[in-house]
């Protein structure tokens, strides 16, 4: 069915979201194909979790921070409304973090973040407009697939990076057929394309996949068959998720409480002659044009400011806590443990600093609507990876051996109970108490969960080394060096 045939009454509760689930996906997890994943262990609560978020956008507490009415009085997410001046910016801002802070920062792909790239390829119609193809007219179909998405309030996945088959090859700009997506053929119905793609987290769980290009194509006819964008949904025959483990293994939330609720899952892609309708379709054959479209629509802007809100939140979280375990410890008076604190803390407000000056900063684009600054998110995006590994080592430095000896929840009620009760309590906190933070600090520092956590981080724009290298060239180099030209030249 196309998407300019069906309509919908804007945001939706947990419970049809749930429902919207149970479409026959093929998801593979340990080994098995999923019947239900709103019902498999391992993946079922954390769309759960999604679920109670997108309950949220009904609560009067949080719906006009998360919602708003567009002009025929549809209440959509806050993330799809474009922006037309500074104020907008700021109250996708307050959306965006308070989606954040539902997770503490820990639920990565919320849908807020793909809705941002979608909302900017919208928004930016005269740059689609370049590539139109054939029967493809490629502004009507990001126009309607938005308004699609928008109005049924569609969860979104999205896959960029092509498997690396050989770093020589990849090194010259080429990709391997055999494992890369790539265009088989076209039809009257649109293109067949099949291969894979890296790495769609919330996959299982989302109700679409975007599928748009990440890494330079060059500009030669070899890269014409990897040079596309669209969107299908996560049901779409021929598609197909291989999720690695779960690291929600079905603890309790007190033994487990992150992995237990924010376990989103990240799947390999793989598309078996999939079909891609010719209105889902929104760039084709085409590598220059591609390789422009996330900076000549502002979408990697728009996203980046969803990202830094999401950090924000995230950082807030992990000083909380190193703060509770110095105080329930007694050490919060310990000069050594409170530079170590304040190290975190520095991080914390230098993320609130760059979001500040990008929101405030905001300006008119070159299609008429409103992009935060990109400077201070571009210089947060190449900041917090090395940053959120050292406040995980701050965590590890103040928990030391007591974030492994830990008891869990069923030793509080067996046989050895009041041995737990007498040995686990300090200073501020009793043994109960004592044992749910050190094991929330656990599964932030230790677990799987928290180690995956710290991966996502560090690569979770591209790799650090190639981060830096696109800041230097997108930095406004000329005007420092003249003023060493201007001291140089002078007499």
């Amino acid at each position: 069915m196309s998407v300019q045939s069906q309509s919908g009454q804007g945001v939706r509760t947990g419970a049809q979201f749930l429902e919207g689930l149970r479409d026959g996906r093929e998801v593979w997890i340990h080994g098995k194909r999923v019947e239900d994943v709103t019902k498999e262990p391992g993946i079922a609560r954390g769309a759960k979790t999604l679920a109670d978020f997108m309950d949220r956008q009904f609560d009067p507490q949080y719906r006009d921070i998360v919602t708003y009415e567009d002009a025929d009085g549809i209440r959509c997410a806050r993330s799809y409304q474009i922006p037309k001046s500074v104020e907008d910016i700021r109250l996708r801002g307050k959306a965006f973090y308070e989606w954040a802070k539902w997770s503490c920062g820990m639920f990565g792909r919320t849908p807020d973040y793909k809705n941002a790239s979608v909302m900017s390829f919208a928004a930016a119609l005269d740059f689609l407009r370049q590539g139109t193809k054939g029967q493809a007219d490629f502004a009507a179909n990001i126009t309607n697939f938005y308004d699609f998405a928008r109005k049924n309030d569609r969860v979104m996945t999205h896959t960029l990076v092509n498997p690396t088959h050989s770093h020589v090859q990849a090194a010259q700009g080429l990709y391997n057929g055999d494992v890369a997506l790539h265009v088989v053929k076209e039809t009257d119905a649109g293109i067949i394309v099949k291969g894979a793609r890296l790495l769609a987290t919330l996959g299982p769980s989302a109700d679409e996949i975007e599928v748009f290009p990440s890494t330079v194509l060059r500009a030669f006819e070899a890269s014409v068959p990897f040079a596309f964008a669209f969107v299908i949904p996560v049901s779409t025959k021929g598609l197909r998720f291989i999720c690695r483990d779960s690291y929600d293994r079905g603890q309790s939330h007190f033994d487990a409480p992150l992995a237990s609720r924010f376990e989103e899952l990240d799947a390999v892609v793989i598309f078996d002659n999939v079909l891609v309708p010719w209105d889902r379709l929104f760039m084709y054959a085409q590598p220059e044009l591609c390789n422009q479209a996330f900076g000549a629509t502002n979408a990697v802007v728009h996203m980046a400011h969803q990202v830094a809100c999401g950090k924000l939140a995230k950082a807030e979280f992990l000083v909380g806590l190193m703060c509770a375990i110095a105080r329930a410890t007694d050490k919060d008076q310990d000069p050594h443990v409170k530079s170590l604190i304040s190290e975190a803390m520095l991080m914390v407000e230098s993320v609130r600093a760059f979001l500040f000056q990008a929101e405030e900063q905001a300006h008119e684009d070159q299609f008429g609507n409103f992009v935060p600054a990109r400077r201070p998110l571009d210089t947060l995006r190449n900041l917090f990876p090395k940053w959120y590994p050292r406040m995980v080592e701050i965590i590890h430095l103040l928990g030391s051996s007591s974030l492994m000896a830990i008891p869990c929840e069923a030793d509080l009620g067996n046989d050895l109970s009041e041995d737990v009760e007498r040995y686990f309590q300090v200073a501020n906190l009793n043994s109960r108490d004592r044992i749910a933070l050190f094991r929330l600090a656990h599964d932030v520092a230790i677990s799987g969960f928290g180690s995956r956590q710290s991966l996502y981080e560090r690569f979770f724009f591209g790799p650090p080394l190639l981060m830096h290298s696109a800041y230097y060239d997108l930095y406004n180099k000329d005007e420092m060096m003249g003023r060493v030209d201007t001291l140089l030249k002078s007499t």
